[in-house]
């Protein structure tokens, strides 16, 4: 793995606290005022998941100054001033130019993967700073998820709905396989023992299982009474842009914790693709396995750690090979992948068995690195 790591460009041998690419992606994404802009939108939105990775690329960077201002954006706009320790309102999960011309919440509905995101965030910025204001406010939007955005499926147990609102209906559940990364659930399980995050990792393992035959995971699923999950009746089997994470997540999660193994088990599907083509498609139809499209530059960053997990020196190359000659022209959501897969490829941050974030800066870099 080691070899493996250093051949992406000499980032290995690179100063041990410089990020360039998160450098670059402040100057490209990030605001003044703390607002992850998506200039690739219709309506220049900022979402709850951009302002959820912008708080994780700045815990990793050791980037206090940019967590706090994303954070308070994510406050003010998106959750209404109440996002704090003495409570937490669910974050609206877009916000842009709305139809009469003007910028404000465009869609008040929340997204769960962002605020999982969002309370992983926290917990750990409350260990690794040592401010307990963010392990307060993490507990208090936990609350919030746990209230909101979960669900007792009949024959299954607790699962996470996507978001607070129209996801569950007529007896249909709505899933997303990519919103559940096992890390994020074991960290708050970690906080949090008595709630359902252990059951939901479970349970969302299980999911992944029974809607990937072919080893590929769909970007939305449905779980129907009566008959357990099905193809979701709105995006049907297609796994494309959503479905990308789930390969993330699933090779981020560590070594030790037996879900990522049985992901990684699970998702071979990609692998198999490349294999076959020494290509990425952009979509698949999941239940048979139907490749098309060509896959973006973003794609290739997140499935370097998908890569690095099977020990794909093949793989690996190819990715890097994209990397170095495609990523000048990346859109706004290829830089969030490329933060993820190259961050964690290059070593600069990892997740331990409980889902604890260990940067690189916490061992080598804290004082040079402090921003």
């Amino acid at each position: 793995m080691a070899g493996a790591i250093a051949g992406l460009s000499g980032a290995a041998h690179a100063a041990p606290c410089a990020w360039p690419q998160y450098d670059a992606w402040l100057a490209k994404v990030m605001q003044n005022d703390g607002r992850a802009l998506d200039v690739d939108t219709k309506r220049r939105q900022s979402t709850s998941e951009g302002q959820s990775y912008a708080m994780f690329f700045a815990l990793v960077a050791n980037d206090r100054a940019t967590f706090d201002r994303a954070l308070d954006w994510t406050r003010r706009n998106l959750a209404g001033g109440v996002f704090g320790p003495d409570g937490a309102h669910l974050p609206a999960w877009q916000w842009g130019r709305r139809d009469d011309g003007n910028d404000g919440v465009v869609d008040p509905n929340s997204a769960s993967d962002s605020d999982l995101w969002l309370a992983y965030d926290l917990l750990e910025a409350g260990r690794l700073w040592r401010e307990s204001g963010y392990t307060r406010t993490a507990l208090a939007l936990m609350s919030q998820i746990r209230a909101n955005e979960t669900v007792a499926l009949p024959g299954v147990g607790t699962m996470l709905l996507p978001g607070s609102s129209g996801f569950y209906q007529n007896g249909v559940a709505r899933v997303n396989p990519s919103y559940t990364p096992a890390f994020v659930l074991r960290r708050l399980a970690l906080e949090d023992p008595q709630g359902p995050w252990t059951a939901i990792a479970t349970n969302a393992t299980e999911m992944m299982r029974i809607v990937s035959p072919r080893g590929y995971a769909p970007d939305w699923a449905a779980f129907r009474v009566g008959q357990g999950y099905v193809v979701d009746p709105v995006a049907g089997d297609a796994g494309s842009y959503d479905a990308i994470r789930t390969y993330l997540w699933a090779a981020l999660t560590a070594r030790g914790d037996p879900l990522g193994a049985r992901q990684l088990a699970i998702l071979g599907g990609m692998r198999a693709a490349f294999d076959a083509t020494a290509a990425l498609p952009e979509r698949v139809a999941t239940l048979t396995g139907v490749v098309s499209g060509t896959a973006p530059v973003g794609f290739w960053a997140a499935l370097l750690p998908y890569f690095n997990a099977f020990s794909d020196a093949r793989g690996i190359a190819a990715a890097q090979q994209h990397l170095a000659s495609d990523f000048a022209q990346a859109r706004y959501y290829d830089r969030a992948l490329a933060l993820f897969g190259t961050g964690a490829f290059e070593q600069r941050y990892r997740f331990d068995v409980q889902g604890r974030l260990e940067p690189r800066w916490e061992a080598a870099c804290q004082s040079d690195n402090a921003r």
